[in-house]
């Protein structure tokens, strides 16, 4: 019979106005384990509340898959057979997938990228997410942090406060910027302003800057956008891939939102079936979250896994960046 084990991580962040407004000064993630006594794997929780996952939900459906005969599981068949009978929400899935894949890897002596088809995993550039800076302080924020090792950066921006902060970064630095809407713009006319005032040889692509139900305005704007727009929030465990590509240019897919590797996988050949741009997306996780989603990096065309450098202390040391390149350890 295996042994399950969960364990919450208070993770203090760096900046508590690095993500959207309301973000915490911490995160409350979920360290999962399974273990025969020999061999053991582990997989890391990161609850989303946009997505109306809460750690109190988490824990209370991580009971259910305990008392739904969990611990006598012997084959990832069954596992996800259970995962079917009483489902989880996404981020919890993934740990309890990782976790078990992770240890039927370690037992059978198997390298996890290979047991899901992928490339080998190959050290990583990532960009670095800014935090919600106010005017004035780019410069010196970037020179505090030597942020000059990243490739790239990437940029929340915001109808208010966007074509401002922009200016500011774009005059603070050469680097190629990846722009972040957050789903902040509501009228398509005055995000095609933004967008037509942007220097298209400074800025990668644009992440989802309006929200996913603007189904419509985003098939408008998209053949006459002059940057590549990139879906975010529109992938979770399910996304209509053939509809998004009349939308979008690409697509990030991040495995926590995914629900999983397998689903990842399924997610990521899809999109390469309709010639969709990939990025490799993550939330503020630790380097164990990191460290998973590296197994599959080799097959994505952009990585963006820096929720990792946004805190304070990280328990693992799983990842290792240096000169803005992700290394496994």
């Amino acid at each position: 019979m295996l042994k399950w084990h969960i364990e919450v991580l208070h993770l203090k962040l760096k900046h508590t106005t690095t993500f959207a407004p309301g973000t915490q000064a911490t995160r409350v993630n979920f360290l999962v384990q399974v273990s025969d006594g020999e061999f053991s794997g582990f997989g890391e929780a990161a609850p989303e509340a946009r997505y109306g996952e809460s750690p109190e939900l988490l824990l209370q459906q991580y009971k259910v898959l305990l008392m739904g005969g969990m611990p006598q599981v012997q084959s990832m068949e069954e596992l996800l057979q259970l995962l079917e009978q009483h489902p989880p929400i996404n981020a919890l899935r993934f740990a309890i997938e990782a976790a078990y894949l992770h240890y039927f890897c370690q037992h059978k002596g198997i390298p996890v990228h290979q047991l899901l088809g992928q490339p080998q995993p190959e050290p990583q550039v990532t960009c670095f997410t800014l935090p919600a800076l106010q005017p004035g302080e780019v410069a010196h924020y970037m020179h505090k942090y030597n942020l000059g090792r990243f490739r790239y950066l990437k940029l929340r921006v915001d109808p208010e406060r966007g074509p401002e902060l922009l200016q500011e970064v774009l005059r603070a630095t050469e680097q190629p910027l990846v722009l972040d809407g957050h789903e902040s713009w509501l009228d398509p006319g005055e995000l095609l302003d933004f967008l037509n005032l942007l220097e298209r040889g400074r800025i990668l692509f644009m992440e989802q800057p309006m929200p996913a139900s603007k189904a419509a305005a985003y098939a408008q704007i998209k053949n006459i956008s002059p940057v590549p727009l990139v879906a975010d929030e529109s992938v979770t465990d399910v996304a209509d891939l053939e509809l998004l590509r009349t939308q979008f240019h690409g697509v990030s897919i991040t495995p926590m939102r995914a629900g999983g590797y397998l689903n990842t996988v399924r997610l990521l050949k899809e999109a390469k079936r309709y010639d969709l741009m990939t990025v490799l997306g993550s939330g503020i996780e630790t380097t164990l979250g990191a460290w998973s989603s590296m197994q599959l990096s080799s097959a994505f065309n952009f990585v963006d896994l820096d929720g990792f450098l946004m805190l304070e202390e990280e328990p693992f040391g799983l990842v290792h960046e240096q000169e803005g390149v992700l290394h496994l350890k």
